[in-house]
């Protein structure tokens, strides 16, 4: 078995032993922090603590007022977002995704074990340094697209930066011990940005999935996931709450989409919180495994998936985006009272990996 073999498997619910699981649906409405980032530098320690508390007690919260990206930076991937997506297929795939590599465009490709069918949607995945070399060249009618993707690259990333630094001191590491493990200008850098589009179900009722993206967890540090008003369908359940498979038979709640605000999760390494930040769209950022794993299960990670609107709901096509905090695949995964087994950071994916897609395996 490998890796490739595990994650192209297109139907998983037919295969055997493997079984899909249909438990009943219920939903929680949990309370939510609100955590504004305004006069960050003068309010930093009253920040830091929020963060940490809403962290270990709440499992996630809403950020808002935060400075960078801005609104008009976000309002602008998202246009920008849009005119690549209505791009031809011959012309996107042009740059077809690359497993090995985390990068390039892919469609109706992403298996969810929880789901066991593909995703119905369409991705393009950039990594900074691959910037020169794997990202789309003189896309029609769109010349900015180089510019505007690497303009907000560097915007997610500084707030990426200032959110895990207060988790760095927390668990008694240096203040920029995650910006040396994620620094971007390194030629390895693995952090990604993924644009995503679900396909619109206008006259396709009929036809219509329960979901638009399974039931997981991600793999990564810390994800932001930027969504616009009018795309409801994402909903999260906290790690530590979760008692079944994909916490598929566990209470879960819905977090609205709504523009201007960001909203932050704590992934489960084996989990996701939720903060929304104001004054832009809708930005999910979830704390992903490797910070569960970092920090000694200190902090959870969260379960999230996006359901498929009701047939009178809004059936349009739902855009969305997420930024991933992926280290350098030479740094050490360790927590600071050594819990678990110290790995670098690109075993510890591909083990994640390998446990995630397991069910996906073909029977010999």
């Amino acid at each position: 078995m490998t890796l490739g073999t595990l994650i192209r498997i297109r139907n998983i619910s037919k295969l055997s032993p493997f079984r899909m699981i249909v438990a009943p649906v219920t939903m929680s409405n949990r309370p939510v922090s609100r955590i504004s980032l305004r006069d960050f530098d003068a309010r930093k320690d009253q920040i830091g603590k929020e963060l940490i508390e809403a962290a270990e007690n709440v499992g996630f919260f809403i950020l808002v007022d935060q400075e960078r990206p801005s609104k008009q930076e976000i309002e602008e991937m998202f246009d920008l977002s849009a005119k690549y997506f209505v791009l031809p297929d011959n012309v996107k795939s042009q740059y077809p995704f690359i497993r090995e590599q985390n990068s390039g465009w892919e469609k109706d490709a992403q298996i969810r074990p929880s789901t066991g069918v593909a995703d119905p949607k369409e991705s393009l995945q950039l990594q900074y340094f691959r910037r020169n070399t794997y990202w789309p060249k003189d896309l029609p009618d769109i010349p900015e697209f180089h510019g505007t993707c690497l303009k907000f690259m560097e915007s997610v990333q500084d707030l990426s930066m200032k959110i895990l630094s207060f988790f760095a001191a927390a668990l008694g590491f240096p203040p920029s011990f995650f910006s040396d493990a994620h620094d971007l200008s390194s030629e390895d850098c693995l952090s990604t940005l993924r644009l995503l589009r679900y396909h619109g179900i206008t006259g396709k009722v009929s036809d219509m999935p329960e979901w638009r993206a399974g039931a997981h967890t991600d793999f990564d540090v810390l994800t932001l996931l930027f969504q616009e008003t009018g795309g409801d369908g994402l909903e999260v359940c906290p790690g530590r709450e979760a008692h079944t498979s994909f916490a598929q038979g566990d209470d879960w709640t819905a977090v609205p989409a709504r523009t201007g605000e960001i909203t932050v999760n704590i992934g489960r390494a084996r989990r996701m919180f939720v903060f929304i930040i104001h004054r832009g769209r809708l930005t999910s950022l979830r704390l992903g495994d490797m910070l569960m794993a970092w920090s000694d299960d200190r902090f959870k990670s969260l379960y999230h998936r996006v359901k498929a609107p009701r047939p009178d709901g809004n059936l349009k096509a739902r855009n969305s985006m997420a930024y991933f905090n992926q280290p350098r695949p030479h740094i050490l995964i360790e927590g600071p009272t050594k819990k678990y087994e110290a790995l670098s950071a690109s075993q510890y994916i591909l083990n994640a990996m390998k446990r995630y897609y397991q069910p996906t395996e073909i029977p010999k």
